[in-house]
């Protein structure tokens, strides 16, 4: 999941400086940006209509390897098109990796600790932590392309420590144990509505993820950007448990919405105040409900 965290979320702290240094236009970064995002929902697309592909040991260790040669292969883009085509390549692997990861989460916990799964997920907030460290320890002194393969690196150091990651395991409940089909068939009937929200969450958290950064850096000193960044991942390191635990005293539909509409809140905040309070303040609610609303 750290790898995840690196290769879905360096474009955000490198924007700036590909903004800066190589003449990239704010519709530039938007283009692969979605790119990148379009990549990612073609690669869930196949995990759920092939779902062995999140469960075959040898196509999780190539979506590691293209996730982590895809970042070191940024510098040597020189256009929107091609630099566009090599995230939405990152976002076809990341999918998979975020996919495998999952699986392998409900496969090997115990049922009575699924909860637990929610600390797998704080990966995702360290990689976004170290990459923005990274980032900005490279770039001002050795430009943007280092900053990619410093990413680069930390991905294939992400890749390496879960390379034998097992995916097999206990993908059903016991019988003393088996789930009321009550609520699974109220699920069913609200997925429509949560496949929808999710949607629109997902169109709103990209912007603010993609240009956090770069729209701090045109308001506030130029230290506030990146700091803001690492924030929003040590904020997400937490988030997916103690929402999860949430769930366990609280209702998981209304703690969606409290999320969505506090994750809101943070979006907009850089458009209506500025300073380092302020995008601090939006670090702190974006970063503690991005990855929680999942």
């Amino acid at each position: 999941m750290v790898g995840i965290g690196v290769g879905r979320f360096a474009f955000t702290p490198i924007l700036p400086a590909m903004i800066q240094q190589a003449g990239l236009s704010p519709r530039g970064g938007a283009a692969i940006a979605t790119s990148n995002y379009a990549g990612y929902f073609v690669g869930a697309l196949l995990g759920i209509l092939f779902p062995r592909l999140v469960r075959f040991q040898a196509g999780f260790r190539w979506a590691l390897a293209v996730e982590a040669a895809s970042l070191a292969a940024m510098p040597l883009g020189g256009s929107v098109p091609v630099w566009s085509a090599i995230r939405c390549v990152s976002g076809i692997a990341s999918a998979a990796v975020f996919m495998t990861g999952a699986a392998a989460l409900a496969a090997h916990l115990p049922p009575r600790r699924a909860h637990l799964a929610g600390w797998g997920y704080s990966g995702v907030g360290a990689g976004i932590v170290l990459s923005g460290l990274a980032v900005a320890a490279v770039w001002p002194a050795f430009g943007w392309g280092p900053a990619w393969v410093a990413a680069a690196a930390l991905a294939a150091l992400a890749g390496f420590a879960c390379w034998n990651l097992p995916l097999e395991g206990q993908t059903s409940l016991p019988d003393a144990v088996a789930p009321d089909p009550a609520p699974e068939r109220r699920g069913r009937s609200a997925f429509p509505a949560l496949a929808v929200a999710y949607g629109l969450e997902g169109a709103g958290y990209v912007i603010a993820g993609t240009f956090l950064v770069a729209a701090l850096d045109e308001s506030s000193a130029g230290w506030v950007g990146p700091s803001a960044w690492v924030l929003v991942g040590l904020l997400a390191v937490p988030s997916c448990a103690v929402w999860t635990a949430l769930t366990r005293r609280f209702a998981p539909l209304g703690l969606l919405a409290c999320a969505l509409a506090i994750q809101a809140l943070g979006m907009a905040l850089p458009a209506l105040a500025e300073g380092p309070w302020a995008a601090g303040a939006a670090a702190v609610l974006f970063g503690g409900t991005f990855m929680g609303a999942v």
